[in-house]
């Protein structure tokens, strides 16, 4: 978000930017399907079922960059067609969803730490 908003206020070139950004996609789709499958694997079917949308997002676009870009954030794409704010969005969307994940998965290690 902190990149991207740099980019929006002219404080980086695009190039930066987007490299900066896509070298964290590969860990970001990596890390995202191994929790996934750990949570598939454990049974743990509600927070499989709430990270299964996400992961599948980030495979998708992943996989659909067109052959002749840098990554999925391509430095001569992200000013046309409103991308940075759609890219913006989708950051700000992620961040609330791995906020959720976060507090949900702390309640469950208390719940299962705490005495009964």
């Amino acid at each position: 978000i902190i990149t991207l908003s740099d980019l929006e206020c002219d404080y980086i070139n695009a190039r930066s930017c987007c490299s900066n950004l896509n070298k964290w996609v590969v860990p970001e789709v990596i890390g995202h399907a191994v929790v996934t499958v750990l949570m598939l694997i454990s049974l743990h079917w509600f927070i499989f079922l709430l990270n299964l949308p996400v992961a599948t997002w980030n495979i998708y676009r992943y996989i659909m960059v067109p052959s002749g870009n840098m990554g999925v954030f391509d430095p001569t794409e992200i000013h046309n067609r409103g991308q940075l704010k759609s890219h913006m969005k989708e950051a700000m969307i992620k961040l609330g969803f791995h906020l959720l994940c976060f507090f949900m998965y702390l309640y469950r290690l208390v719940s299962k730490i705490a005495p009964k």
